[in-house]
């Protein structure tokens, strides 16, 4: 009678400085707050129920706030709580596809949601005090200037070293996109039509202009021969990838992530040209 061979204990997962580099989806999607961020979305979300519900005891506030734009928010806030309140956080130095995927989901998914959720018809007009910081804050100029730096100064390899190396990305450069990104997004989107005049030429371009600083970056991380990042040079990353292959996959992640936003401005152009040939092409769209 043979004696069975004992089965072999199973491979520990690979580590890096006590951290898991085979991390499951449920060490991914645990709750790991991110408390400023945390307070920023359920502030959003309570100003925004709480406008809702008193917006749709009557028929007119039913009207500007249908069912479809409360899905759309809801569904912006959540992927916003997945990707800033879940492990993902933790494994922004051992992967930057992933970090990279998380940026891209507050800046090129979350915004429009958000955006498009917003009530129709707002009676806010640039006279009020509101209004007219909305309208400067909203200027496709001023917007596109902010979402150039960050873009820009982040994705340089001496401003990414500075803020891995300091602790400042993981926190900092999300709450930097979302930022940036609403902007952007609302000049494109254009949900308050009293504090924003552009036709939709305008938009179109801006929304091109606007897709030019994020597609620049993610060619350079696909085509370059080597690590720009000096924190990832040496990295032990996760799912057994190299340095190389994650910022490959990272620039793939932003330029796909940034294809929808250019689509769109592609379509604003030829709805703007079509008009231009009725001979509608004329007729600005300035706040009431």
């Amino acid at each position: 009678m043979t004696t069975p061979l004992p089965t072999p204990p199973a491979a520990a997962p690979a580590l890096s400085g006590g951290t898991n580099l085979d991390p499951t989806t449920a060490q991914l999607l645990a709750f790991t707050p991110d408390w400023p961020m945390l307070a920023l979305l359920v502030l959003s979300a309570g100003a925004y129920f709480w406008s809702l519900a008193r917006a749709r005891r009557s028929a007119e506030g039913q009207a500007r706030w249908p069912l479809w734009k409360v899905a759309l928010f809801t569904l912006g806030l959540v992927l916003w709580y997945g990707a800033t309140q879940t492990g993902a956080r933790a494994y922004t130095g051992q992967s930057m596809a992933l970090y990279m995927a998380r940026l891209m989901v507050l800046a090129e998914v979350v915004p429009p949601l958000l955006v498009l959720g917003l009530p129709r018809n707002t009676s806010l007009t640039r006279e009020s005090p509101l209004g007219r910081f909305l309208g400067l804050l909203l200027d496709p100029w001023v917007a596109l200037a902010v979402w150039a730096a960050v873009i820009i100064f982040w994705n340089i390899p001496a401003g990414f070293n500075a803020s891995v190396v300091s602790n400042t990305a993981a926190p900092l450069l999300p709450l930097l996109y979302l930022i940036s990104s609403l902007m952007v997004w609302s000049v494109v989107l254009r949900p308050l039509p009293g504090v924003q005049p552009a036709t939709i030429g305008n938009r179109g371009w801006f929304g091109l202009l606007a897709a030019l600083p994020m597609m620049a970056v993610a060619a350079v991380w696909v085509y370059s021969p080597k690590v720009l990042y000096t924190p990832y040079v040496s990295a032990l990353c996760l799912w057994n990838l190299t340095p190389l292959q994650n910022q490959q996959i990272s620039g793939w992640i932003m330029m796909i992530a940034g294809l929808p936003a250019m689509a769109l401005a592609f379509v604003q152009l030829m709805m703007w040209l079509i008009a231009l040939a009725d001979g509608e092409g004329n007729n600005t769209s300035r706040p009431s």
